[in-house]
Protein backbone atom coordinates (compact mmCIF):
# COMPACT_ATOMS: atom_id res chain seq x y z
CA UNK A 1 0.00 0.00 0.00
CA UNK A 2 1.30 3.62 -0.96
CA UNK A 3 0.66 6.32 0.76
CA UNK A 4 0.23 9.71 -1.14
CA UNK A 5 2.63 12.34 0.30
CA UNK A 6 1.10 15.41 1.81
CA UNK A 7 2.11 18.01 3.95
CA UNK A 8 0.76 17.64 7.98
CA UNK A 9 -0.54 15.09 10.30
CA UNK A 10 -2.73 11.90 8.76
CA UNK A 11 -4.43 11.28 11.78
CA UNK A 12 -5.42 13.38 14.99
CA UNK A 13 -6.60 11.77 18.67
CA UNK A 14 -9.67 13.43 19.53
CA UNK A 15 -10.25 14.36 23.39
CA UNK A 16 -12.70 11.25 23.52
CA UNK A 17 -10.72 8.79 22.38
CA UNK A 18 -11.39 8.83 18.99
CA UNK A 19 -8.93 8.80 15.95
CA UNK A 20 -9.86 11.72 12.74
CA UNK A 21 -8.11 10.97 9.99
CA UNK A 22 -7.71 12.65 6.52
CA UNK A 23 -10.05 9.39 4.99
CA UNK A 24 -12.91 11.18 7.49
CA UNK A 25 -12.86 14.85 5.53
CA UNK A 26 -15.99 15.29 3.42
CA UNK A 27 -15.01 14.65 -0.36
CA UNK A 28 -13.59 17.85 -2.20
CA UNK A 29 -16.88 18.07 -4.52
CA UNK A 30 -18.86 18.40 -1.35
CA UNK A 31 -21.84 20.53 -2.20
CA UNK A 32 -24.71 19.89 0.26
CA UNK A 33 -23.38 20.62 4.02
CA UNK A 34 -25.40 18.67 6.85
CA UNK A 35 -24.15 19.05 10.36
CA UNK A 36 -22.49 16.40 10.94
CA UNK A 37 -19.80 17.23 7.81
CA UNK A 38 -19.40 20.60 8.76
CA UNK A 39 -18.51 19.19 12.18
CA UNK A 40 -16.15 17.20 10.91
CA UNK A 41 -14.26 19.63 8.80
CA UNK A 42 -14.50 21.91 12.24
CA UNK A 43 -12.86 19.37 14.47
CA UNK A 44 -10.15 18.59 11.70
CA UNK A 45 -9.65 22.38 11.89
CA UNK A 46 -9.08 22.67 15.80
CA UNK A 47 -6.81 19.52 16.23
CA UNK A 48 -4.49 20.29 13.53
CA UNK A 49 -4.88 17.76 11.15
CA UNK A 50 -5.65 20.58 8.39
CA UNK A 51 -4.97 23.94 8.21
CA UNK A 52 -8.09 26.62 8.14
CA UNK A 53 -6.50 28.00 4.69
CA UNK A 54 -6.54 24.67 3.16
CA UNK A 55 -10.44 24.18 4.49
CA UNK A 56 -10.94 27.22 2.83
CA UNK A 57 -9.75 26.46 -0.82
CA UNK A 58 -9.95 22.84 -0.89
CA UNK A 59 -14.38 23.25 0.20
CA UNK A 60 -14.25 26.79 -1.32
CA UNK A 61 -15.64 28.25 1.91
CA UNK A 62 -15.44 31.65 2.83
CA UNK A 63 -13.64 33.07 6.40
CA UNK A 64 -17.18 34.20 7.44
CA UNK A 65 -18.77 30.75 6.73
CA UNK A 66 -16.02 28.49 8.35
CA UNK A 67 -15.70 30.79 11.87
CA UNK A 68 -19.73 30.61 12.04
CA UNK A 69 -19.66 26.75 12.11
CA UNK A 70 -16.62 27.00 14.50
CA UNK A 71 -18.76 29.86 17.12
CA UNK A 72 -21.85 27.82 16.85
CA UNK A 73 -20.05 24.49 17.89
CA UNK A 74 -18.21 26.56 20.48
CA UNK A 75 -21.56 27.86 22.24
CA UNK A 76 -23.98 25.67 21.29
CA UNK A 77 -22.90 22.32 19.96
CA UNK A 78 -23.03 20.74 16.95
CA UNK A 79 -27.22 20.79 16.76
CA UNK A 80 -26.55 24.94 15.64
CA UNK A 81 -25.27 23.51 12.46
CA UNK A 82 -28.52 22.44 11.73
CA UNK A 83 -29.89 24.28 9.07
CA UNK A 84 -33.50 23.91 10.49
CA UNK A 85 -32.14 25.18 13.93
CA UNK A 86 -30.46 28.51 12.86
CA UNK A 87 -33.48 31.10 13.81
CA UNK A 88 -33.01 28.83 16.89
CA UNK A 89 -29.61 29.37 17.68
CA UNK A 90 -29.48 32.89 15.84
CA UNK A 91 -27.69 35.35 18.68
CA UNK A 92 -29.76 38.45 18.59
Amino acid sequence: MYLKKIDGLRAVTLPDGSILSRADLPPVSIRRWVASRKAVVVQAVEHGLISRDEVLERYDLTEEELESWCRAIQVHGIQALKVTALQKFRQH
